[in-house]
């Protein structure tokens, strides 16, 4: 799966679409300083643009071209900055990425789940702020590896799996619907809509777990049970 692909479902700029975020990250999205996608810069500021802060929608339309594109700067710097966070974690070889963390306030925690590493990724895709766990799931550098792992877990929000369930260049790859399936934390709907996807001996598996829900549990054993 292509970075562009796994942005089709811009988990980031849904959040921002349901609203309260908060201004100073809505300025950042605005200016071009969250390192998003071509695309999803350019879907930001269009709805930024229409913001009811002046000062959000006035840096949404700088970072407009004449011509009302995204300016190619931004994505550019973006793209410039991206190894930062990592540069960072070396000069701080004393402390742990957990510990940076820590210390960080939402916008560098928003930063750092776009550009930072693997590791940063898969502690902030736990963060209590939704929208910095949110934004791990359109970072340009998370792989499908990372995704099928964080399917896994069973301690991230029930927003998380559904982002993943219902994002659709990741719903095509088999390990990760499968890993979802399996996770007593995935939302019920999530995993009876995956279920019909399964092969028969991954549906069978989960007639026996005793971890997911009852009803996903017995839906799996009405799928095995041959109509008359």
């Amino acid at each position: 799966m292509s970075g562009s692909e796994a942005g089709a479902g811009t988990p980031l700029l849904d959040f921002f679409k349901r609203g309260n975020v908060d201004r100073d990250i809505r300025l950042m999205a605005a200016r071009g300083e969250l390192g998003l996608r071509p695309h999803e810069h350019a879907a930001m500021l269009a709805l930024l643009i229409g913001d009811s802060d002046p000062d959000v929608a006035s840096a949404a339309r700088e970072s407009l071209d004449p011509g009302g594109q995204a300016t190619v700067a931004a994505g550019e710097a973006a793209d410039a900055e991206a190894g930062e966070p990592e540069a960072a974690a070396d000069a701080h070889d004393d402390q742990t990425t957990m510990e940076r963390i820590a210390g960080m306030n939402p916008a560098q925690k928003l930063q750092l789940a776009m550009r930072g590493t693997r590791e940063a990724r898969a502690i902030l895709v736990r963060d209590a702020n939704r929208l910095v766990a949110m934004a791990v799931l359109s970072s340009p550098k998370i792989s499908e590896s990372e995704v099928e792992n964080i399917a896994k877990m069973t301690n991230v929000s029930e927003d998380i799996l559904r982002t993943i369930g219902q994002t659709r260049a990741w719903a095509k790859n088999y390990s990760i619907i499968s890993a979802l399936a399996r996770n007593s934390k995935t939302p019920i709907a999530v995993s009876l809509t995956l279920l019909s996807r399964l092969m028969e001996k991954d549906v069978k598996a989960l007639t026996t777990d005793r971890n997911i829900p009852d009803v996903v549990r017995l839906a799996a054993r009405k799928r095995l049970t041959p109509t008359r």
